[in-house]
C-alpha cells in the first residue's frame, strides 16, 4: 500500500498518549509495509491537559481531553486520533467514529504506594490521591476510614506529587504503567472483583472521519475484533446510564467463543451504596447486553439513587 502524502496522527503530548501514537504507527507500519516516514505524530494540547487545579466535573467532563483533537480531525488537520477508550465521551461529534481498538491491556488499577504497600495496609487516615470518581467511591466502600483527595495530571505529574508527599497514595490504570515499561512503581494491583474497572480502561481507540476512504482500508487492518466488542458493551452501558466523570461507573466486557459477558456497577460517590449486575448474550448483540445491564442496575437502584451527583 503506498500514500501520497504522511497520514497524520493526532494526540494529546503526554508520555503515555505519545507512547499509544507510536504502538497504533508501529501496527499501520507492519500491516501495511510501510515506512516510518508515512506516519506523522501531531501533539495537540487539550483543556483537559491545562486546566489541572479543578475536578474535570466542575470543567466539563471527560470531552476537555478530546474536544481540540476532534477539532482538528474535523477540519482536517489531522486525519487520526489516537485516545484512551475510557477518556472518550459517549456521544462523538457528528461526522466521527471509534473505528479501531487495538488488542487490549491489562484492565486492572495499581496502587502506589508511599506509605504503605497496599490499599489494606494505609492507615486509617491516610491520603489517596485520584482524579477519577470512580477510583474514589471504590476506595471509600472498601475503606470509609481513608480520605480522599483529588489528584489531577498526567502519570508523571501524579508520581511527583506522591513523592512529595501531597498524599500517602495513588491509583493508576496498569495497563498505561506498562506501556511506559513503568509497571514496576506498583506496589499492588488490585483485584479485579474488589476493585472493577472504568468502562474502557485499558484499551487504546483511533477516532477517524465516517467515511474516509482514504483511511478506510488502512485502518481496518488492525481493528482487533474481541476487543472493540467488548468496548460496544462497556460504551453502551456507560451511555444508557447518561455516565460522564460524575459518575462512578465501572464495567468489564470478556468473551468466550462467541458469548459476551459484561459486569456493570454503579456506585454513590461516597461507596456506601452499590449495585452490580452481570449479563450475557451473543456477541452480536454487545450493544444491546451493556444497555439491558444499565436498565437492571438502574432499576435496581431506584429512582432516587442518581439525585444530586449525576450531570
Amino acid at each position: 500500500m503506498t500514500q501520497s502524502k504522511p497520514v497524520v496522527i493526532g494526540t494529546r503530548g503526554s508520555k503515555l498518549a505519545l507512547a499509544q501514537a507510536a504502538e497504533v504507527r508501529a501496527r499501520l507500519m507492519a500491516a501495511h509495509g510501510l515506512e516510518e516516514s508515512a506516519f506523522a505524530i501531531q501533539v495537540i494540547s487539550t483543556a483537559g491537559d491545562r486546566i489541572l487545579d479543578r475536578p474535570l466535573a466542575e470543567v466539563g467532563g471527560k470531552g476537555l481531553f478530546t474536544k481540540e483533537i476532534e477539532e482538528s480531525l474535523l477540519d482536517g488537520r489531522i486525519d487520526l486520533a489516537v485516545h484512551s477508550s475510557k477518556d472518550v465521551a459517549t456521544v462523538l461529534p457528528n461526522g466521527l467514529e471509534l473505528s479501531v481498538f487495538l488488542p487490549r491491556e491489562d484492565v486492572r488499577d495499581a496502587f502506589i504506594g508511599r506509605t504503605a504497600p497496599t490499599l489494606d495496609a494505609l492507615p486509617a487516615g491516610a491520603v489517596v490521591g485520584t482524579a477519577s470518581l470512580r477510583r474514589q467511591a471504590l476506595v471509600k466502600r472498601l475503606r470509609p476510614d481513608l480520605e480522599v483527595k483529588t489528584f489531577r495530571g498526567n502519570v508523571q505529574t501524579r508520581l511527583r506529587k506522591l513523592e512529595e508527599g501531597e498524599a500517602d497514595a495513588t491509583l493508576l490504570a496498569i495497563a498505561g504503567l506498562k506501556r511506559m515499561a513503568m509497571e514496576d512503581v506498583a506496589t499492588e494491583v488490585l483485584d479485579l472483583e474488589r476493585f472493577p474497572p472504568a468502562p474502557g480502561q485499558g484499551a487504546i481507540t483511533v477516532e477517524s472521519r465516517i467515511g474516509d476512504e482514504r483511511l478506510g482500508g488502512l485502518l481496518g487492518a488492525i481493528d482487533h475484533r474481541e476487543t472493540h466488542l467488548a468496548l460496544l458493551a462497556e460504551r453502551a452501558f456507560l451511555a444508557e446510564l447518561d455516565g460522564s466523570c460524575r459518575t462512578p461507573i465501572a464495567a468489564r466486557a470478556t468473551i468466550e467463543g462467541e458469548t459476551i459477558t459484561l459486569t456493570g456497577m454503579i456506585l454513590t460517590p461516597d461507596g456506601t451504596r452499590a449495585h452490580t449486575t452481570r449479563r450475557s448474550g451473543p456477541v452480536g448483540e454487545a450493544t444491546a447486553i451493556g444497555q439491558e445491564a444499565a436498565r437492571v442496575v438502574i432499576a435496581e437502584a431506584g429512582p432516587g439513587f442518581f439525585d444530586g451527583w449525576r450531570c
